[in-house]
């Protein structure tokens, strides 16, 4: 029985397991990354976005099996765009309905910069970012979550950036005994739980169901305040009356609301493709970019107006989806509905979890984010890479996540450019039969084309091209511009060259208009389809079709 957007039946049974294994284990992400995005009391809000965004993505989106909800890029966003707020005036208090529109506001609007992204289809941009910038992003994401989870870990108020965080911590330096307790038991249960245990009960909700109350009954308010010692800082009441609808702000400090929607949109938009690139190797499907980005971003502009935390394709949660069975959206829609009825049932126990609980949790989430792999091996392979994705990362953590795409982007571009260009000129010389026997390309030419070379008497350069030409190859076909006065007659062989960019082209044009001015004869060989359309729009008509037939007509040329 087939369902509207290619929904199915057909395996309902594995839909319905892998949502209810998945929203397993996203309960206890969706409630730490609302913590830290949001401070005290922002668990909930974790948890909101959860289940509107997995369930929205999963019923519009472009990848069947991937589930969204809160993911680590997203909450370190969120928690910049609320020191951002707080940086001009505004109370970082959720209580007082301050700072809870406008940042809502900031996340409706990158919901719907992603739904510009997938309307004007560029998705299929969107992932060519080089590995280099990835790792050294998502490693930076990693360290980020760890900078900040350190206060709460110790039970330390800590709000800010980084180093904001960082300075707060060492400057109020007084670990709360009771949290530090709760923060080695949930590290030890996350890091330590068996894997024949965590692949039936994932360790973060292991570590929630036995903390939690262990934590009442060891650390509870009467007791501790009878020791004299400071109470447990724990998440606290849950709003009641669950996902309701809540107007944002879009009057007050629009130019950061506006910058924080488009960094929330096109990290969501990386987070996301990314993660359905990786359901496509497992699940072996093929994913469609731009209505993923549609469904992320829907997702995100309903969970702005019923105050949850943008989302993103998550990769753990999608990747635990399809290994128990899920293949199809109805599993991101099971996921999300399971979290629903966790919400309307479980609000007056979830006050009770303790933030270093949720903190103990994303240290393992960011330790997991952190790319140690490439880290450790990309000096060896090299140097110029291992600079790229450590400059990220250090502009990740202590600059601006946006800017670090950007620029990680752009610098190994150019040095991608760089590379391509110095494989396009190996072999851009002149083959003739007197010139330095190491010049010429590294391939030979056929016996019969040498012996008609040879028979030029050293009068006709055979310039060699391959490849697809960019603008970095002109500088080089312009650099031997001036061997043509050497000789009689010029042959430009592009037999294996597929593509021509519009810089080469004026180059090659370039070329042959110097030869003609210089009383030389020119010649372009082996032009073929688009390429040798491009050369006749550009005016160069010197066109043969063959190599061969290039150097028989230089033959005759230098006889009459």
């Amino acid at each position: 029985m087939a369902l509207i957007h290619g929904f199915h039946l057909k395996n309902l049974r594995g839909d319905v397991l892998g949502g209810i294994t998945a929203a397993v284990v996203a309960l206890p992400l969706a409630l730490a990354f609302g913590n830290a995005a949001l401070g005290p009391g922002g668990a909930i809000y974790g948890l909101y976005g959860a289940v509107v965004v997995g369930f929205i993505a999963a019923l519009f989106g472009g990848t069947p099996a991937q589930v969204s909800g809160p993911t680590g890029p997203m909450s370190v966003t969120v928690a910049g765009v609320v020191a951002s707020l707080a940086a001009v005036g505004v109370s970082r208090d959720l209580g007082a309905g301050e700072i809870l529109p406008l940042v809502m506001a900031a996340v409706v609007i990158g919901g719907l910069f992603q739904v510009l992204f997938g309307v004007l289809r560029l998705g299929k941009y969107i992932t060519l970012v080089p590995y280099s910038v990835v790792s050294g992003f998502m490693s930076g994401i990693g360290v980020i979550i760890l900078a900040l989870q350190l206060g709460p870990l110790l039970g330390i108020s800590t709000r800010g950036g980084v180093i904001e965080s960082l300075k707060t911590l060492t400057a109020n330096f007084e670990p709360n005994g009771a949290a530090v307790a709760v923060a080695v038991m949930t590290l030890a249960i996350v890091f330590l739980t068996p894997r024949r245990i965590s692949q039936w009960l994932p360790s973060p909700l292991l570590a929630l169901l036995i903390v939690t109350p262990l934590s009442v009954i060891l650390f509870g308010d009467a007791a501790l305040q009878a020791r004299g010692l400071d109470p447990l800082p724990r998440i606290g009441a849950i709003p009641e009356g669950g996902l309701a609808f809540t107007m944002p702000n879009w009057n007050q400090h629009s130019t950061v609301i506006f910058k924080a929607g488009l960094v929330l949109a096109v990290l969501g938009a990386i987070d996301s493709l990314l993660t359905s690139l990786v359901a496509d190797n497992i699940s072996q499907t093929r994913h469609n970019s731009d209505r993923e980005l549609i469904g992320q971003g829907l997702g995100n502009s309903l969970a702005g107006l019923l105050t949850g935390l943008p989302g993103a394709g998550a990769t753990m949660r999608t990747v635990i989806n399809i290994k128990s069975g899920g293949r199809t959206p109805i599993s991101g829609m099971v996921h999300s509905i399971v979290l629903l009825l966790v919400l309307l049932g479980a609000g007056p126990l979830a006050a009770e979890i303790p933030t270093a609980l949720l903190a103990g949790i994303l240290i393992k989430v960011g330790l997991d984010i952190i790319d140690w792999g490439f880290l450790r091996r990309a000096h060896k392979l090299s140097l110029k890479t291992a600079a790229v994705m450590y400059s990220v990362l250090l502009m990740t953590v202590f600059w601006d996540l946006i800017w670090a795409v950007l620029v990680g982007v752009f610098i190994a571009n150019m040095l991608t450019i760089d590379s391509i260009t110095q494989t396009q000129l190996e072999g851009m010389e002149a083959d003739n039969p007197f010139g330095d026997s190491t010049s010429g390309s590294d391939i030979p030419l056929p016996p019969e084309e040498q012996e008609l070379l040879d028979r030029c008497g050293g009068e006709v350069m055979l310039f060699r091209l391959k490849g697809p030409l960019s603008f970095g190859a002109a500088k080089g076909i312009t650099e031997r511009m001036m061997l043509v006065r050497n000789y009689k007659v010029l042959i430009l062989d592009i037999t294996d060259v597929p593509r021509l960019g519009v810089t080469a082209t004026l180059a090659l044009e370039d070329m042959v208009q110097e030869a003609i001015t210089n009383s030389r004869t020119a010649y372009v060989a082996g032009a073929s389809g688009r390429v040798r359309d491009r050369l006749s729009k550009f005016g160069v008509n010197c066109l043969i079709d063959s190599r061969k037939e290039a150097l028989e007509t230089a033959i005759r040329e230098l006889n009459t």
